[in-house]
């Protein structure tokens, strides 16, 4: 069995070989720097993680495990110029070093490559697995709509929220781990096992990234506080918070929405005043523990020795636990 960081930098020594050598290299070269930035890569390490619950040769699915984190990729590139966002991990992003159009036709042909390589993956596996991926990144596309429809509505619920970052974030990492499972010969029930597993743990870790963005420490959380406060995103704490407030500190919350002109820290500081007043941080934290909880109950059902298990709940706990 490997670790997570065994795992992550064999995947890296493969990915730094990958070589792009079709023309025009105006096409390749965004995606070579998009993919020389870096990352955690989980989604390819979580799908290693899994077949290596079954199968030790984990070279042999290198091809699917870089289609999964090209894809990945692939969608930051384009939310990135949906967003309008300068830096990525620290770098200029895409449509800033190039342009709008490039970063497009790049990330549309990295999508392409992503399913090239998903495609090179065992042939007795090929169906179920394109189909899996297939309908991944439909749900995804489905996510990313319903988070654009959510910016222009003040009654999202949080049953709908759930369901978008079920779709936008965790469906990515429930296939990762079930691709990897049938890679490496899993049983149906373990592989729908390991997918729950991912599926829960997913929704668990982007409401962790919404309580980060309001407590975390900007050089652990790798970006500025508060910006969901100050674009008036629709997070799972802006949801509770227009939910439970009285209604003085709704009228204080709906002013600061509203409010067009203002010095950025000070509306930071006082929604997250409101948020405190109304203990939206411990009502977050018990959702996380809900999904995590629930994310553990499919993992130790899954029939594998426990032993086998080991790194994958400390990865787990890694993710949950990030410092905040």
């Amino acid at each position: 069995m490997y670790n997570a960081s065994q795992l992550l930098d064999k995947f890296n020594a493969h990915l730094s070989e990958l070589q792009f050598t079709r023309t025009p290299e105006g096409l390749y070269d965004p995606v070579k720097y998009v993919l020389s930035m870096g990352g955690k890569r989980i989604r390819p390490v979580l799908m290693l993680m899994a077949y290596n619950l079954y199968r030790d040769d984990i070279a042999r699915i290198f091809n699917p495990a870089t289609g999964i984190e090209v894809y990945h990729n692939y969608t930051l590139l384009h939310d990135d110029l949906m967003d309008r966002a300068d830096m990525r991990r620290g770098k200029r992003t895409v449509h800033k070093v190039w342009n709008d159009n490039t970063a497009i036709l790049s990330g549309d042909a990295m999508l392409v490559l992503a399913y090239q390589f998903m495609a090179a993956c065992p042939p007795e596996c090929l169906k179920e697995v394109m189909d899996i991926f297939n309908l991944t990144a439909l749900e995804i596309c489905e996510g990313q709509q319903m988070d654009m429809e959510f910016e222009q509505r003040d009654n999202v619920r949080e049953e709908e929220y759930i369901e978008m970052i079920r779709l936008k974030t965790a469906v990515l990492l429930a296939a990762s781990l079930k691709i990897g499972a049938i890679l490496g010969g899993a049983s149906r029930e373990d592989a729908e096992r390991l997918y729950d597993f991912g599926m829960q743990i997913g929704i668990a870790f982007q409401l962790q990234d919404d309580l980060l963005d309001v407590y975390g420490d900007s050089a652990v959380f790798g970006k500025n506080i508060g910006g969901d406060i100050l674009c008036n995103k629709k997070t799972y704490m802006l949801i509770k918070c227009i939910e439970r407030a009285g209604e003085q500190q709704l009228s204080e919350l709906n002013r600061w929405i509203v409010a067009e002109s203002y010095r950025p820290e000070e509306k930071i500081a006082a929604v997250t005043a409101l948020y405190n007043q109304i203990g939206i941080k411990s009502i977050c934290e018990n959702k996380m523990r809900e999904h995590y909880m629930l994310a553990m109950e499919s993992l130790e059902s899954v029939s594998v020795a426990e032993g086998k298990k080991k790194e994958l709940k400390n990865l787990m706990k890694h993710l949950m636990y990030r410092e905040m």
